[in-house]
């Protein structure tokens, strides 16, 4: 089920609000594990069946470790043995075809007869729900967090639908008081509606039309330098208002159900360097690698070699994370890169001594690069595209007609627009968390209605991130 529909709209969460508030507290954990597996089942009912196995497994694993008198062995082992059950499902349903495609070609490069690719659908979510339930084993190994009090509430914590399928990725000692005993207010239920009005319609009004721009581009044969920059622009505003957007519902859903999430976005696009830049975009996965992975690994703490390596592995996996395709191991080993540039500066970038304006567009720019990669079907195309960008491939005959679907009025407004928004310091999650007033409601309801009206006239337009 989507967010952006009207089964979930004008079906599943009215009822959903409905039975929640109507029950004893005792029992709403249970009622959102429930409806969650509803919400999650919509696509294919049997990706239930692998969070429901991997949710008893790791609630499990969690007794082992926090069993009294267990001893450092018995709990390293169940921490293990939890990690390996976690990332073998994920890597199964997620980088299988990716291994055994690249191991054929590999074959076939040497001469060797190729072997048969079984296919594998990926479940929607599994990064993400994978991640929840490792951040809890792991902080309860290093003692960081307390068990969960009964299986409902870790189950509640796993399948909660806001952030089930795209995040953010919230660990289980942030939401651990919370779901023992939640304070339900009017004002935090108006503000959480207000930031889903807001985010739904960034959503539909910004992502989805700015979504068919950059397809028109990426989508064309060699177009003009100025259209495959254009193109690019318009993915790197969609890629933003999309998973800001769902970002932004999610933090708001909980907020309807009393829950506080962190924000997973903070300007990203007024970010003055690529370190900065990681500070403000994907907060949550940010500070996950950091936290799970760089520093386990030594972080900057066994000198400088080991400092870049251990940078340039949590980028590497961090671009794999996101996709099982070599775009986005490239997207991340790009990343990995600039981040290490500024790391050996002191964390400071090449244009530092630029006034902070110029500092903000030349790692605009520098993103804008990344997303080629991220936005392509392959390399090759990612390639091809550059070549569009900087005028090294010769131009289409059909340029033209693409120049004259892309600079539409309401395309050009669209892009000056999103522009103005992201460039701007004030987020819709500061504005929609100050006190309510019925100004800012003069401005969410018709935003919302708009959008609205604007979804029944779109084709189905998932999230970006649900693919991650």
């Amino acid at each position: 089920m989507v967010f952006t529909t009207h089964i979930f709209l004008f079906y599943f969460l009215p009822l959903f609000l409905v039975v929640h508030f109507c029950l004893p507290r005792a029992w709403r954990n249970l009622w959102i594990t429930a409806a969650s597996y509803v919400f999650y089942g919509w696509w294919e009912p049997w990706f239930v069946c692998l969070m429901m196995f991997t949710t008893v497994v790791d609630f499990l694993w969690g007794k082992v470790i926090t069993r009294p008198g267990a001893t450092a062995s018995q709990r390293k082992l169940a921490l293990v043995a939890c990690i390996i059950t976690n990332l073998s499902l994920l890597g199964f349903f997620k980088y299988y075809m990716f291994a055994a495609g690249t191991l054929n070609e590999l074959l076939a490069v040497v001469g060797a007869e190729p072997f048969r690719v079984m296919t594998v659908v990926l479940p929607i979510g599994i990064s993400f729900y994978t991640f929840h339930s490792l951040t809890y084993i792991i902080d309860l190994y290093r003692g960081h967090a307390t068990p969960a009090k009964s299986f409902t509430d870790f189950s509640a914590f796993v399948a909660l639908f806001p952030d089930l399928v795209a995040g953010p990725i919230i660990r289980y000692k942030t939401l651990a008081e919370q779901l023992a005993a939640r304070h339900h207010t009017l004002s935090r239920f108006a503000s959480g509606t207000l930031i889903f009005m807001l985010g739904f319609a960034k959503k539909i009004l910004l992502a989805n039309p700015l979504g068919d721009v950059a397809d028109t581009a990426f989508n064309a044969a060699n177009p003009l330098p100025l259209d495959a920059w254009v193109g690019v622009l318009a993915y790197a505003f969609q890629i933003y208002f999309d998973f800001c957007g769902y970002s932004d519902m999610a933090v708001g859903l909980g907020r309807m159900l009393g829950f506080e999430f962190l924000r997973n976005f903070d300007a990203p696009y007024r970010a003055d360097s690529i370190t900065d830049g990681w500070r403000r975009w994907h907060i949550s996965l940010s500070s996950v690698l950091r936290d799970y992975l760089y520093l386990p690994l030594g972080g900057n703490r066994k000198g400088p070699t080991r400092t870049y390596v251990n940078l340039a592995v949590v980028m590497l996996l961090g671009g794999l994370w996101h996709g099982a395709k070599w775009n986005f191991i490239v997207w991340g080993a790009y990343h990995g890169l600039l981040l290490g540039c500024e790391r050996w500066r002191g964390k400071q970038s090449l244009y530092e001594s630029f006034p902070r304006s110029a500092r903000i567009a030349l790692t605009f720019l520098l993103m804008l690069l990344s997303w080629v990669l991220f936005r392509a079907d392959d390399l090759t195309s990612a390639w091809h595209y550059y070549g569009s960008m900087f005028g090294w491939r010769p131009v289409a005959d059909t340029a033209p007609l693409l120049a004259a679907g892309l600079y539409t009025p309401y395309r050009v407004l669209l892009l000056v627009l999103c522009a103005a928004l992201v460039f701007q310091p004030l987020q819709a999650h500061d504005w929609a968390l100050r006190p309510l007033n019925w100004p800012r409601v003069a401005v969410a309801l018709p935003l919302f209605a708009l959008a609205l009206m604007a979804m029944y006239s779109q084709a189905f337009n998932p999230f970006l991130y649900f693919q991650f």
